[in-house]
């Protein structure tokens, strides 16, 4: 893993807030028209992970999401999954356990939901709405249980500005790819707008098998993804470069190669966290060969026992990196087999994580210079925010510690009776009955 990778001890986005009276979008993609880099060579993107929550989106979850626009100023906002809390009480009218229930559900009962997706959408993009910055959303296990499927979620997003699943004004001049709800991929040009660099997939990674575990994306999207390489190809382009171009994808659902970046240990190693399913008898650390400093790891990796997902990622040739969410109090940055692996914690106060302080949304900064090799950094919520203001119970029982200071130090002790209470919040979250 090169030093370019690795975003340095203390290292923080260098960007000014914008002055009084600019109007401007915050966004120097949203100014351009496309997704493109800047004058300065950079280009940035912010990613939101589980938000997981009901009609009504905690304070402090707005108050972080408000805080990172502000601190990195990002081309665009990628959600990767599981902005809805299907499961929670507010969508009991309509849950669904798996899609392929066949729940009698009233269409006065789906209204009902749809309004309260259209009132946490508004809510989670009203800061990205005001600074325009543009957005893309993808999902996880979680939003469908709402009662509605990924395509009718979509529609609903699409509703709002900056929206980019189809699309917008803000980016009037993107070239988008679409496969399917929540798959799509989207080239980012040069500082001259001659070629693209890189490539941002949007990836609806699956949500449960139908054998038990969670799925794997469709065979629609797999194809998808065999075929990017060829659709962001500079073949014909005003430019000198060579014309292979990769691509960095963006999911809910971790790979099962996210347990290649851990080692396997004794049961009793301080630290140590279960896996899930076939991973169930090993108990695992992050290999620090194979993780960058500051990773953390605090929970097993809930991922699909099988998938062919990261044999086409590496196979063609055109893909870099993966950013996942999903495993709430994970924190990481490794490499396997020349593909960056990242896990994002949530960034959601309704729902099971690490201590306040340390729900986060990650930003990911490329360079012009070295496109594959972003840095990466989480933006955590005690740093840029500070207290919480909530109260809940819930929200402290599960993390009886405050983490120590660095990205990873916090999850890195010996398991409490609390990190135990938490292990049954999550299998709850993950698998109910």
């Amino acid at each position: 893993m090169t030093e370019t990778q690795r975003a340095p001890e203390g290292f923080r986005p260098r960007i000014k807030p914008a002055e009084a009276g600019d109007d401007r979008p915050v966004s120097i993609s949203a100014r351009l028209g496309r997704l493109q880099f800047h004058t300065s060579g950079k280009f940035r993107v912010l990613q939101v992970a589980d938000i997981q929550d009901g009609p009504k989106i905690a304070k402090d979850t707005i108050a972080l999401l408000e805080a990172s626009l502000d601190a990195t100023r990002p081309d665009l906002v990628i959600f990767s999954g599981n902005q809805i809390a299907g499961f929670g009480p507010s969508f009991a009218g309509t849950f669904r356990k798996r899609r392929w229930s066949e729940e009698s559900i009233s269409e006065s009962a789906l209204e009902k939901t749809r309004t309260m997706v259209r009132e946490a959408t508004a809510q989670l993009v009203a800061p990205l709405e005001v600074r325009k910055v543009p957005w893309v959303v993808t999902y996880g296990n979680h939003d469908f249980q709402c009662g509605l499927s990924n395509a009718e979620l979509e529609a609903i997003y699409r509703e709002f500005p900056g929206c980019i699943n189809a699309a917008d004004t803000l980016l009037p001049d993107q070239t988008i790819y679409d496969c399917e709800p929540g798959t799509l991929a989207l080239p980012v040009r040069d500082v001259e707008n001659n070629r693209n660099v890189f490539g941002l997939v949007i990836l609806d990674s699956g949500d449960y098998a139908r054998g038990g575990g969670f799925g794997v994306p469709s065979e629609c999207a797999l194809d998808f993804l065999r075929k990017v390489p060829g659709l962001l190809s500079n073949q014909g382009e005003r430019s000198d470069q060579d014309g292979a171009v990769q691509s960095m994808v963006f999911q809910h659902m971790p790979l099962p190669e996210y347990y290649d970046v851990l080692k396997p240990v004794p049961a009793n190693t301080a630290y140590a966290m279960q896996g899930y399913r076939n991973h169930a008898n090993t108990y695992y650390i992050l290999d620090e060969e194979r993780t960058q400093p500051g990773s953390y790891l605090g929970e097993g990796i809930s991922c699909p026992d099988q998938s062919d997902e990261f044999a086409i990622l590496r196979d063609t040739g055109g893909y870099f990196a993966v950013a996942a969410g999903h495993d709430h109090r994970n924190g990481f940055v490794g490499k396997h087999q020349g593909i960056t692996l990242m896990a994002t914690p949530t960034c959601g106060f309704n729902t099971y994580g690490p201590a306040p302080a340390k729900r986060a949304t990650r930003l990911i900064e490329f360079d012009i210079r070295h496109p594959y090799e972003p840095r990466t950094q989480l933006l955590e919520f005690g740093e840029l925010v500070g207290k919480p203001s909530s109260k809940q119970a819930y929200t402290y029982a599960l993390n009886q510690s405050v983490p120590g200071e660095g990205e990873g130090d916090d999850l890195l002790r010996k398991p409490s009776i609390w990190s135990k209470v938490a292990d049954v919040f999550h299998d709850i979250a993950i698998n109910l009955p």
